[in-house]
């Protein structure tokens, strides 16, 4: 046999050896490899990160919570008597009455629905305007992109807290719905430049990619790219965002209500027990303890989530 001969038969014979050195069995001879994607090697990374599944149980147990709160208490929150006032745990109230005479643990979990309610819309109307803003500043560029950057930097410099007061102060309505949409309303038009900002830049990085000029090339509109091509590659970082966003915004309704702008009663709000038991905390410190449990567990889940995601998703962490 030529030396030609016994190096082509050494390469087919490593060739047909499996990782560890093995006979390979045939689906491992001349398989294609699956590509990976970067959904797949998020899921992957998230999967092993327990700070992920805590976050995410705390999430759909205060989801639960704000749908059905009949599954976690029996007892109605509006049940108050004030015979009862600051009395300890009995009849189902774990954590005893407040001053009132209110189930404190019935109250809290009540108070989950206007707060995930509030956050989630305002989470809401925040994407969509940063989704349009940011797609139409990336996209367009040159003079579109400067007045709506420069639009992003006033908002940006506008404090949150601080403008909502001011607004929320013009709304003379008592009504329940009307104090629940203003308040939504104020958080979407002033916290959604951080968005529109992350999804600039998505934008810009998506447009230069090949699938899009192949798609122009092929004489798709503006319209038609943005929508089909752009939009899902830049849907992911704005997730993210708008998750930390949405325990932000739970967290800024609950200091509105505290200070008596936003949402009132007989409106149930964690922000407002938290303001009557600061009142009380001499004579009972649970309903003060309970409520600011509540609100801190919610914040940090969406946040600890958002958290979680954007670290799955980048690619430099890996």
């Amino acid at each position: 046999m030529s030396d030609f001969e016994t190096v082509a038969a050494t390469e087919n014979q490593a060739a047909r050896r499996g990782p560890s050195g093995e006979p390979g069995t045939p689906n491992q001879i001349g398989a294609p490899q699956k590509p990976r994607s970067l959904a797949g090697d998020a899921w992957r990374d998230l999967r092993r990160n327990p700070i992920f599944w805590i976050s995410l149980t705390l999430v759909v147990v205060f989801t639960l919570m704000a749908l059905a709160p009949g599954l976690f208490t029996a007892n109605s929150p509006n049940d108050c008597l004030l015979s009862r006032q600051h009395a300890g745990p009995s009849g189902g109230a774990i954590f005893g009455y407040d001053f009132q005479g209110c189930d404190t643990y019935s109250r809290a979990v009540y108070g989950t629905r206007a707060s995930l309610l509030v956050g989630a819309l305002a989470a809401l109307g925040t994407g969509i305007i940063a989704l349009v803003v940011g797609m139409l500043a990336g996209y367009f560029g040159r003079w579109v992109d400067a007045v709506l950057s420069r639009v992003i930097d006033v908002v940006l410099g506008i404090p949150l807290l601080l403008a909502a007061i001011v607004l929320l102060k013009r709304v003379s309505s008592d009504s329940q719905n009307a104090r629940i949409a203003a308040v939504i309303f104020v958080l979407a038009i002033l916290g959604w430049t951080t968005a529109a900002r992350v999804v600039r830049s998505s934008v810009i990085t998506a447009k230069e990619q090949d699938y899009v000029a192949a798609a122009r090339m092929l004489g798709a509109g503006n319209g038609r790219i943005m929508w089909r091509h752009i939009l899902p590659n830049s849907l992911a970082p704005a997730i993210v965002v708008l998750t930390i966003a949405l325990g932000s915004f739970i967290a800024a309704e609950a200091t509105l209500s505290f200070l008596g702008i936003g949402l009132k009663a007989p409106t149930i709000s964690w922000g407002q027990d938290i303001d009557t038991g600061r009142i009380h905390m001499r004579e009972a410190a649970t309903p003060l303890i309970v409520p600011s449990a509540f609100l801190a567990l919610t914040v940090l889940a969406f946040i600890m989530l958002g958290d979680a995601i954007r670290d799955a998703f980048d690619p430099k962490l890996r």
